[in-house]
């Protein structure tokens, strides 16, 4: 953690102190020698005092220092040693002005001022004199006009930077939010098709309680089966509705057209439908291969969410392996346990080459269907090359109750 002096970094602070101790120590050191006396070296304590300010105020410091230059040279001093305070505050102003027309009044200041002091330089040729303070001053200007160039360079780089990453969280938000409205009306859909099932079975038992009161039972056994699983759903649909966006960095999306024939809207397609869509991901260019003891009597909300995990893997893996790569899907589900889903890819495709927008949302979609049943999910580089997307979904267990 960077330390802060009177909201200025300490090594800012550390250093410009060490510059005016230097200046003063120049002053100090010539009180008896120097033309002046102590009269010059006060000359010359302002302009260390000054110094101290050239980050903050380099505007002001230039004025106070040219101001006590100009007293020396109307006494008559000529330059003296603790005189490099002049360059150091030309050095500033033309690197930390918020104007460069500061530096450049700074720049026609000094020349005259290098004017008048070559005058009271005893020096023959005058002009030598004028040449060398005149270099010395120009080379210190052009330093400082590179190093504030450089200086606003980086600054704009960090803001633009700044600013890429400001839009990168929002667009990553709104992702997520894109993707929590379409898990919702997935899941109001589910909760319907549920409700749908319990009104046609109740109609049903309540004319065959009289002739047929066995198959009467049955079905109001699947209306209070079907309306436990309708009301787990409306739980997990509110959830997803209430629950904030994260206030962390999310990685936005990337959107590619993959090829594959995208389904329409307000569509809620089955796990029986898996075969269908891994033949879609075959025509387009994958090379799968389906394993595993497919999932039997799931939730309709954890088949859908079986289904998309599953879809979005295969976009990901046409999207970055590309055309002609090999994918495993495996699907498992244990007696007691999870359904595992797994999708594995060797990353020895072709990448597309003509993107464009498609839907979907990769990693953040499949996070946020399988964080809604409660799953986790992993994702990322095999130790062979490519990849591996990992979901575990735990399964509501099955109720049984008397009829």
């Amino acid at each position: 953690m960077n330390r802060t002096i009177l909201g200025r970094p300490l090594r800012s602070v550390a250093f410009d102190a060490a510059v005016a101790g230097a200046v003063a120590l120049f002053a100090v050191a010539g009180i008896v020698a120097q033309p002046g006396g102590a009269w010059a070296t006060l000359v010359g304590l302002g302009m260390a005092t000054a110094l101290l300010f050239r980050r903050i105020r380099p505007s002001a410091v230039t004025a106070v220092v040219a101001v006590l230059a100009l007293v020396q040279v109307l006494a008559g001093w000529g330059p003296l040693a603790y005189d490099v305070a002049v360059l150091i505050a030309l050095y500033s102003v033309v690197k930390y002005a918020d104007r460069l027309r500061d530096g450049i009044v700074a720049g026609v200041v000094a020349a005259v001022g290098v004017l008048l002091g070559s005058l009271q330089m005893a020096v023959t040729p005058r002009w030598a004199a004028t040449l060398y303070l005149g270099l010395v001053t120009g080379a210190v200007w052009l330093v400082g006009l590179n190093v504030r160039t450089r200086r606003l360079y980086v600054l704009s780089l960090e803001e633009r930077a700044a600013t890429l990453e400001r839009e990168r969280e929002a667009e990553a938000r709104a992702a997520v939010a894109e993707e929590r409205t379409r898990i919702a009306r997935e899941l109001h859909d589910v909760v319907a098709h549920s409700m749908a099932v319990m009104i046609v079975q109740a109609d049903g038992a309540r004319f065959l309680f009289d002739h047929d009161p066995a198959t009467a039972r049955e079905a109001v056994r699947v209306v209070a089966d079907t309306g436990r699983q309708a009301l787990e759903d409306m739980r997990r649909l509110v959830g997803v509705l209430r629950e904030p966006t994260p206030a962390g960095p999310v990685e936005p999306p990337a959107r590619v057209d993959t090829g594959v024939a995208a389904e329409p809207e307000h569509r809620r397609p089955a796990l029986v439908e898996l075969p269908a869509l891994l033949g879609r991901f075959e025509a387009a260019g994958l090379r799968v291969r389906h394993t595993g003891r497919g999932p039997a009597g799931l939730p309709p909300g954890l088949e859908l969410t079986v289904y998309r995990v599953v879809q979005e893997a295969l976009t990901n893996t046409l999207k970055h392996a590309g055309v002609g790569a090999a994918v495993e899907v495996v699907l498992d589900q244990d007696p007691a346990g999870p359904v595992t889903v797994e999708i594995l890819d060797d990353g020895r495709g072709r990448p597309p080459v003509d993107p464009a927008i498609s839907g979907g949302h990769g990693l953040v979609g499949m996070r946020e269907r399988v964080t809604v049943y409660d799953g986790e999910l992993t994702a990322g580089p095999r130790p062979g090359g490519g990849w591996r997307v990992t979901a575990r979904l735990p399964v509501p267990p099955t109720k049984e109750h008397p009829t």
